[in-house]
């Protein structure tokens, strides 16, 4: 594995916000605590997105906030939840018995002819940690609950679940339906196959699991389905990870091997241990599954420490033609490790990930160290991948404050790109000469 020149090298940014290469550049059009269209305020770490075509050329995205019920003041109420009237409060997930959960989803309708936010919105609310996510081939957001909390003393409802948000220009709430046929974990993002609307799903624990969805009803997820945990075909409980420490065989780069899909029960899991179960059921095991993403007819899928020197992996999965069918006992679905650099120079602590228009990956970085004497020991990429898995570097959070970069994605109808800095928070669009990729 090698870097290429890509873009050229990052230009220092003058505001000591993002830097780029020459002819890119940004402009930020959300930050956390502003006043959105709707008299609430935007909240703080915003994490997964992904875009959709709006009406006369406009973008919509819809962004995830991975926020806790403890932090009010990074919520969209405000100080002491004064904004909380302003809500349908039967469209909240979780009252929190008067103190509602942080979490959930932003709108932003954007005009990428004219730079502006036309429109805010809280879409998600009452929801817990909504880390990532993905959308789907029918114009919905699958917002996923990054935690596995029983009812409690501030909790009426569980969580652990996934939620489906429209994208749409209307300003409201959702319905806040839980989608419990797709498990109760610690869900991270998705990525949704538009041929037999399956939802793969990763799980972002130290041995985490993959998981499918197979809905009832083709792009109807709340009307239930089958959720299956993927095994490496004659290898039980192989372990992906590649740690030292594990011993035995490693997975090697490049190597397609063929999968199983294992039917799972109790998938609510309340005692979070879902993926222990699926591991002596003979699923295979994965260090921190993270961002996922389908393109190019295929699921990429990042696993933030896996590796020899845990440094992040990414792994690409090939549906079989007869994907969810009788047929694919003939003709499975194939696991390759995309991606192993264990060079922190090429690649460090992957997590949300996009496929370009132009079929690369583009990868977050989410490099959390710690500050030493006042100077951070890392900083967060932006990174691109080519499809023959050579790596450029695209961007770079340069406020030195280690936040990790989210939410890669481009736009539908437009050369933009938006990317989130989960700290301060905030929302950039970014545009430049993308067709001057050098590959060499």
């Amino acid at each position: 594995m090698s870097e290429i020149e890509g873009y050229g090298p990052l230009i220092a940014d003058p505001k000591k916000i993002f830097d780029l290469p020459a002819g890119f550049s940004y402009k930020v059009i959300s930050r956390s605590g502003e006043t959105m269209s709707d008299g609430l305020r935007v909240p703080g770490a915003p994490d997964g997105m992904a875009a959709f075509p709006g009406p006369d050329g406009r973008v919509i995205l819809v962004r995830n906030h991975e926020l806790d019920p403890p932090t009010p003041q990074e919520g969209p109420w405000g100080p002491d939840y004064y904004l909380l009237p302003k809500v349908d409060a039967s469209r909240i997930y979780d009252a929190g018995k008067g103190r509602p959960h942080n979490g959930g989803t932003t709108t932003v309708v954007y005009n990428p002819a004219t730079g502006e936010v036309e429109k805010m919105f809280l879409s998600l609310a009452g929801t817990m940690h909504n880390c990532c996510g993905g959308p789907t081939p029918w114009g919905t957001w699958i917002s996923c609950e990054e935690a596995v909390e029983s009812v409690s003393e501030s909790n009426e409802k569980e969580h652990g679940f996934t939620f489906e948000v429209p994208a749409t220009t209307e300003m409201g709430l959702t319905v806040p339906v839980p989608l419990k046929a797709m498990g109760r974990f610690y869900h991270e993002a998705v990525a949704v196959d538009p041929r037999t609307s399956i939802v793969y799903q990763t799980e972002d624990r130290n041995d985490g699991l993959i998981y499918r969805f197979i809905p009832s009803t083709p792009r109807k997820l709340a009307d239930g389905g089958k959720l299956q945990i993927l095994s490496v075909r004659g290898r039980k409980t192989f372990d992906t990870r590649n740690y030292a420490e594990t011993g035995g065989a490693f997975m090697k780069v490049n190597d397609p091997m063929p999968v199983q899909w294992l039917d799972i029960d109790n998938i609510q899991s309340p005692r979070d241990d879902l993926r222990v179960r699926g591991a002596a059921r003979g699923a295979a095991v994965f260090a921190r599954g993270e961002g996922m993403w389908f393109g190019n007819n295929e699921v990429f899928f990042a696993c933030t420490n896996g590796g020899l020197s845990q440094r992040g992996q990414i792994f690409r999965y090939r549906p079989s033609p007869a994907e969810g069918t009788p047929g694919e006992e003939s003709n499975p679905g194939t696991l390759e490790l995309y991606l192993e650099p264990n060079n922190s120079a090429l690649l460090e602590s992957c997590d949300n990930v996009t496929v370009a228009p132009w079929g690369d990956l583009m990868i977050c970085e989410d490099n959390a160290a710690t500050p030493v004497l006042s100077q951070f020991t890392a900083s967060n990429y932006l990174r691109g991948v080519t499809p023959e898995g050579k790596i450029y570097t695209l961007g770079r959070n340069c406020f030195l404050n280690v936040s990790e970069l989210s939410g890669v994605c481009f736009a539908p109808n437009h050369p933009t790109m938006f990317v989130n800095i989960q700290v301060p928070g905030l929302t950039l669009a970014i545009t430049g000469p993308w067709e001057k990729l050098k590959r060499t």
